[in-house]
């Protein structure tokens, strides 16, 4: 993953990155996605992007929010594109899903640990992943999840458009 200096790259070679047509110091278009690189784990992050639609969190907010303005399958690229993204953010800095929950976590840890051949834990103590065999627990875990997601998103603040190419060589404004 370190090969890969930025996200945008790692985008890139996976062909996630819409294709800009400029001409001289026009106005950028920025059209469909490129579709070059990797087709297989293209197909294969927009497959993982409609699973983690279907599942409640702030990325199936991200893509209620994509899809109300652009559509269905704009929503899944662009969804495909942020676990791309998110993924590389993840692997090089070593970090943990910031909004992960808990019992989903640990419910999963636990079948990959029995399915490596672990003993399993015998005895009326709970275990860790309790809490996601109980719905109102991981309604809880969900609801919490999604309300912390939408309190960041309202906190956003709109950032000023960049300089365009134009306004820097003419900063007057005089053509």
């Amino acid at each position: 993953m370190r090969r890969f200096k930025s996200p945008q790259k790692l985008v890139s070679y996976f062909g996630l990155n819409p294709r800009v047509r400029q001409s001289g110091l026009g106005a950028a278009h920025h059209g469909r996605i490129s579709k070059v690189g990797r087709s297989h784990a293209r197909a294969m992050l927009v497959e993982a992007a409609w699973a983690a639609a279907k599942a409640p969190g702030p990325l199936h907010a991200f893509f209620v929010r994509i899809r109300a303005k652009r559509g269905l399958q704009i929503a899944a690229v662009a969804l495909a594109r942020k676990l791309t993204v998110l993924c590389w953010h993840l692997l090089t800095k070593e970090e943990d899903y910031l909004w992960a929950r808990p019992a989903l976590v640990a419910n999963k840890m636990r079948a990959m640990e029995l399915q490596a051949g672990l003993p399993q834990r015998k005895g009326s103590r709970r275990g860790t992943t309790y809490a996601y065999n109980v719905k109102e627990l991981r309604d809880q875990e969900r609801q919490l999840a999604e309300r912390s997601y939408e309190h960041l998103v309202e906190n956003w603040k709109a950032r000023r458009p960049r300089n365009t190419v134009r306004e820097r060589l003419n900063p007057a404004g005089h053509d």
